[in-house]
């Protein structure tokens, strides 16, 4: 619309001027004028030609003042070429920056569609991976239990070995005594007679206890402590001997209890006579204390007599008061019913064995060295069992401790952070 209503004001404005010039210089033609000294016909014509270039000013500049891109092509048009050379150069490069942007993005598409199909490839792996570790995890609660199970069973037969290890050396110590007892009958052959008689008279009351065994009840197991006390060394034979004999009494009287006899009379207590002298000149010659067991030399039966032996050790101290006897670390999960009550009697079993190796006799029948109550096993199991992850079990000696013992116990539960 623009450009009609240009074309239209530049043919009216060029012939408002032909007509203007034509009727000029047909004035200027009927009056002859004469302009700068030329014939009028050359005026005229000269009045023509001014006409003819007013319209061709006209109109270009008309167009130029309403078109910038006509003073561009008049004025402009070696600057447009520049420019359009340039803006060439630019397209190309910008095609090309264009085509191997293309050429990346389709390299980019393809890695990333094998990125997806790696990442595609790794979450099987890893669902796999995650199928295989809880398998793993299952198998290893049921190692975990069968371990458990193991554990219970090895503290039966460590219990079992501990009393075999005791008759062992109950055998052991009766093969000593019967040892001394054929050097003494080489060396006194005026004892051998009763001597002789006395193990007649054993033989047969072995023969009527093994009857008995069948019929009646044990007393005393092989290796029992009738009696114990701790006795003062680096004294007179006289004084030692004082000492034996009331534990030899004080034993007697458990005879007594046990048998349902009067004081006294405990079914005739026996005790080797050499072993009973050289116990008191040992006794004499140490520089400390002594610990003194009087013992069950067999199985006893009610209603036989009582023959026993005479264990003796070196007494010290072993644990101050509140001493650390050992320290355990478990991996606690989820326990199950009695797993928590097991895992204290495993630290028990570990306590007996430290304290035991360090020096506190151990009660010849249980194989045992600590004394602890029901209610206190119960607390330790109780305060274990909402615990989960590194807990610390801490036992200590509740008070000052020879080697004769008992050792009472302290139990400390920690839960270790990590």
């Amino acid at each position: 619309m623009y450009g009609v209503v240009l074309i239209a004001v530049l043919a009216v404005a060029g012939g408002v001027i032909a007509f203007v010039g034509d009727r000029l210089g047909t004035k200027i033609g009927k009056k002859r004028l004469s302009l700068f000294g030329l014939r009028p016909r050359h005026t005229s014509m000269l009045v023509t030609i001014f006409t003819g270039v007013c319209i061709t000013v006209l109109t270009f500049g008309v167009m130029a003042a309403v078109s910038e891109n006509v003073r561009t092509a008049l004025f402009g048009m070696e600057q447009l070429n520049r420019n359009m050379s340039e803006t060439k150069a630019n397209l190309q490069k910008a095609t090309k920056e264009l085509s191997d942007a293309e050429r990346e993005k389709q390299q980019t598409v393809a890695a990333l569609d094998k990125s997806k199909k790696e990442m595609a490839k790794l979450k099987e792996e890893q669902k796999a991976l995650e199928e295989e570790a809880e398998h793993l995890k299952e198998g290893n609660r049921i190692l975990e239990k069968e371990k458990n199970d193991l554990l219970a069973q090895t503290g039966e037969l460590l219990e079992k070995n501990d009393a075999l290890l005791a008759s062992n050396n109950e055998l052991l110590a009766q093969n000593s005594a019967l040892a001394e007892q054929n050097s003494a009958l080489s060396s006194a052959n005026g004892e051998l007679a009763q001597n002789n008689a006395e193990l007649s008279q054993r033989a047969k009351n072995l023969r009527d206890g093994l009857v008995a065994v069948r019929e009646g009840s044990i007393v005393y197991r092989a290796g029992e402590i009738i009696a114990e006390g701790v006795i003062e060394g680096n004294r007179g034979e006289d004084e030692v001997a004082k000492d034996i004999a009331a534990l030899v009494a004080k034993a007697d009287a458990d005879v007594a209890s046990r048998t349902g006899q009067p004081a006294g009379k405990g079914g005739d207590l026996w005790i080797y006579q050499p072993e009973y002298d050289a116990a008191i000149d040992k006794i004499a010659k140490n520089q400390g204390n002594t610990v003194v067991r009087i013992t069950a030399a067999g199985n006893l039966v009610k209603g036989e007599p009582v023959h026993t032996a005479l264990e003796l050790y070196e007494d010290k101290l072993v644990y101050k008061e509140d001493e650390l006897i050992v320290s355990k670390t478990y991996n606690i999960n989820d326990l199950a019913d009695g797993e928590a009550e097991n895992l204290v009697m495993n630290f028990l079993k570990e306590v007996n064995a430290a304290a035991a190796e360090k020096g506190v006799l151990k009660d010849p029948i249980r194989g045992s060295v600590g004394v602890m109550d029901g209610m206190q096993f119960y607390d330790v199991a109780d305060a274990i069992k909402p615990l989960k992850g590194v807990v610390v079990l801490s036992a200590f000696a509740r008070e000052d401790t020879d080697a004769a013992g008992p050792l009472r116990l302290s139990i400390k539960v920690e839960q270790e952070d990590r």
